[in-house]
């Protein structure tokens, strides 16, 4: 009866469905040393389970310190910034130069225009200016 039991046991182990308190029996019974011989496999293996838990690493084990990265995190954060305040500076030094530029091409288009109209303007007085002068002849 135990010897089935403890096949049916073992099967489950490999299944990963024991309870620890089964380990705890597959356990007892394989270094027990009165195991079945189609189930010395096991034995070896529990042996082994026994003996390496009670090993311990003696020598110490020196480990670099991590380098911070939220100190890099920070820099790469302050120069993102910097560089975002330079381009919004250089960006509205470019739109005030193009909005200058913008201006004194209406500002010239405009005067442009008032000019070529007081150019007409004088073409027309000088016009009347004749027929005055020539008015004025006539009547004298």
């Amino acid at each position: 009866m135990e010897l089935a039991n403890i096949e049916k046991l073992v099967e489950k182990y490999e299944n990963a469905e024991t309870s620890l308190q089964e380990e705890t029996t597959l356990r007892n019974y394989f270094t027990g040393g009165n195991v079945a011989p189609h189930l010395q496999e096991y034995e070896y293996m529990f042996n082994y389970f026994a003996a390496s838990k009670d090993e311990t690493y003696t020598k110490t084990i020196e480990l670099e310190p991590k380098k911070s990265k939220k100190r890099n995190l920070k820099w790469l954060s302050v120069a993102a910034s910097v560089v975002l305040l330079f381009s919004v500076f250089i960006g509205q030094q470019e739109y005030k130069r193009y909005q200058a530029k913008k201006q004194f091409e209406q500002i010239s288009k405009g005067l442009m225009l008032l000019s070529s109209n007081l150019q007409k303007g004088e073409q027309a007085l000088a016009t009347l200016h004749t027929y005055e002068d020539t008015v004025k002849k006539i009547l004298k």
